[in-house]
């Protein structure tokens, strides 16, 4: 029985995935597995999972995707296990949002660090696997403000999310030859664990931005409390029908709300589109 459990495991369709402890990530593992994918799972300290142990398709494998050494433990090790790597889900990721000049330095570093270098790790560690097999996939979480500002104080969680799409866009013609395909899944607001990876800077001796500081995190929480998890199953399912090649967009939007203010930005000159939000937001003096 077990001898036939790894022929399984071996000829499965196999995704790796980053950040699986919780939200999103982990969601995205169940749901592959439960539909007969093998699932790489990847956390900073798997030893603290208590839930996708109990899956004969998951897999989990130590990951901090800040830590290039790792990157490589995790990577290697999910393709001696499995054999193969279909897909790789991008999906770590932390949150800084605060007025500019109230945001600690370590914050923008630790925001570039994960939600950028992290990705650019994984993608240059699989690079050579995905070319000796000529095919592979890039699914990468990004966000709709990854195209447009949307929320006030988020200017470096939009600059992290602006250079992720960079990034997928500028590597789509150059790994196209190798039939290594690249995808940006954006997403406008939904129930996560994320919140827990979100820091929000306040002001300490400079009360200049205590208005917009106090409306923001207001409406945030706001949104968290009414937002359920049906949205984040919605998503999950869109990921899965680019990795089984039903969605062959290379931009997948999902929610109302990113859709709407992708449109407006689209149609909107630029300085009409950021008075929208500045009303939106009343924060004007």
């Amino acid at each position: 029985m077990k001898n036939n459990n790894i022929k399984n495991i071996m000829s499965n369709k196999t995704i790796f995935i980053t950040g699986t402890s919780s939200g999103l990530g982990k969601s995205s593992a169940i749901y592959f597995a439960q539909n007969g994918w093998n699932v790489a799972a990847t956390m900073r300290s798997p030893e603290k999972e208590k839930e996708l142990i109990y899956y004969e398709n998951i897999k989990l494998f130590k990951l901090d995707v800040t830590n290039p050494h790792e990157v490589t433990d995790a990577v290697n090790d999910a393709i001696d296990t499995f054999g193969k790597i279909d897909v790789v889900l991008n999906n770590a990721g932390v949150g800084t949002y605060g007025a500019l000049e109230l945001i600690d330095r370590t914050d923008i570093n630790k925001a570039l660090d994960v939600n950028v270098r992290g990705v650019t790790n994984v993608i240059m560690e699989f690079l050579p696997h995905f070319r000796q097999n000529s095919n592979g996939m890039f699914i990468n979480i990004s966000s709709v403000m990854g195209r447009s500002a949307a929320l006030p104080l988020g200017s470096v969680y939009n600059m992290t999310k602006f250079a992720l799409e960079g990034l997928i866009e500028g590597l789509y013609v150059e790994l196209k030859p190798f039939n290594i395909d690249l995808r940006l899944v954006e997403p406008g607001g939904f129930y996560s664990e994320f919140v827990n990876n979100t820091s929000f800077a306040k002001g300490g001796t400079i009360t200049a931005y205590d208005k917009i500081t106090k409306i923001v995190e207001q409406q945030m929480m706001e949104s968290t409390r009414k937002a359920d998890t049906k949205k984040r199953d919605v998503i999950v399912k869109a990921i899965f029908k680019i990795a089984t090649g039903r969605n062959k967009k290379f931009r997948t939007i999902v929610g109302n709300d990113a859709k709407t203010i992708l449109t407006l930005r689209k149609i909107l000159p630029i300085r009409m589109f950021l008075s929208f939000l500045v009303q939106s937001f009343k924060i004007n003096k």
